[in-house]
Parts: structure tokens; sequence; C-alpha cells
């Protein structure tokens, strides 16, 4: 396969995994599990992190600011165990099952001598990241991955696409591609990166999360295993 394309990068949460609905307050319970010295029920609890994720992710949207998981329980005012998070870890687990796709789909990509590489927006710890794909057996076909809980910024900067292709080994965006389920983080995003885009059109993007912005993506991909044909008809 020819394609003129030095490395494809990807989205993880909607892209390289299916679309899950979440329920929120299921998820800030959970993590309420890992306050501690609170003087007030989980639910004072869970309202403050529901209310902190709420803040997080707006700065991520509006201002391209990173966090982590620590960052979020500061921002609800709230100490915490990490040792504590294992129900919040439970229930994303069962939503983070790579696609059946994703394999077959990097090693045809490694065999035309393309770099794979992950940028996601994410306040989780890079090993959980790492542990989901060692988990799903394609985590040694990844050549290079950026998590924004490591870095200052969080997609659609440009300097987050190029902590990105830096992790991968390619210098020239041109000839780079990101794939991505979000018009403003993804395809809005990689464009002022100077990158090639395709969108994954499968995800029911919640209205607080949509950007000022939405890209004309390069192709659309309603499959991962649509991508290597899109990338040969380029060639």
């Amino acid at each position: 396969m020819t394609t003129g394309v030095d490395a494809v990068i990807f989205d993880w949460g909607g892209t390289l995994t299916r679309w899950h609905d979440i329920d929120f307050h299921a998820e800030s319970l959970a993590l309420a599990q890992a306050v501690i010295d609170a003087d007030h029920d989980v639910e004072v609890s869970r309202e403050r992190l529901h209310a902190a994720n709420e803040t997080i992710w707006g700065r991520s949207r509006d201002h391209q600011q990173s966090a982590t998981v620590a960052d979020l329980f500061a921002e609800a005012g709230l100490g915490h165990d990490p040792d504590l998070l294992t129900a919040y870890y439970e229930f994303w687990e069962p939503h983070t099952l790579t696609d059946p796709e994703v394999g077959p789909l990097f090693e045809t990509l490694r065999a035309a001598g393309i770099k794979v590489g992950v940028l996601s927006n994410t306040i989780w710890p890079r090993s959980w990241h790492e542990g989901f794909f060692r988990r799903d057996g394609v985590g040694h076909l990844i050549d290079g991955d950026v998590y924004t809980s490591e870095i200052p910024w969080t997609k659609p900067s440009p300097l987050a696409f190029q902590a990105a292709m830096a992790a991968v080994g390619a210098a020239d965006p041109g000839r780079c591609v990101y794939v991505g389920d979000r018009l403003f983080d993804d395809v809005w995003g990689a464009h002022n990166a100077g990158m090639r885009a395709i969108h994954i059109p499968l995800s029911a993007i919640p209205a607080s999360q949509v950007g000022h912005s939405e890209g004309e993506p390069d192709a659309v991909a309603h499959r991962l295993s649509d991508i290597p044909g899109l990338l040969q008809s380029w060639a």
C-alpha cells in the first residue's frame, strides 16, 4: 500500500473504543469512594465532583488546559487517596474495550511502513491506558502515544498534535493523518496543526462538549477498517 502518509494518529474514546453513553451521576458517585477526611456525606462529595468534572472539561474545551484526576479532586476541594480509585476504575473499565478492528488495522498500517500513534484527551494516568491496550492485545502495535494528563495542553491545541507527532517520530504534519470522532477537538484541531483528518461519525457528543467550531474532514470512515482504503485513495 502506497499512501504518502508517514503516520496515522488516533483518538481513543469513541474512536478506538466504541461510543457508550455514560451515567455521569454514577461516575461521580464512584469517584466519591476515593474521598478522604470529608466532614459531609458521600452525596455532597458526589455533587462537588460532578461540578468539578464539568469545570475541568470546560477548561479543556475552551482553553485547551489539561488536568489529572488529582486536579479534579483539588477543584472539588476534596482530599483523596489514589489507592481508593478502584470503584472509579471499575465503573469505566467496561467502556474501555478496544474495537475488534483495531488490531488488524494497526497491523496493516505498520506493514505499509506507516507509524501508528494515539493522542487522547484524558485525565487518567498513562498506566491505565497502556493497561487497556495490553489487555486487548494491541499495545505492541502502537509506535507512540500521548495522554494529555501528562502534557499542559489538550486537543484541539496544535501543541497537543505536535507532541503526538514527536512521539511517533514524524516531522511533517502534511504527511500525518488524525482519526477521531469529534469535529472540534479532532478534525478542526488536526487541520490547525497542518494534518489531514478522518472523521468517525459514530458518537453522540454531549452538547456541553461541543466546541466553538466544526472542521470539515478530509474523509469519513464509518468503520475503522475503511481507513486503509481511504489512505490509498489519496495516493
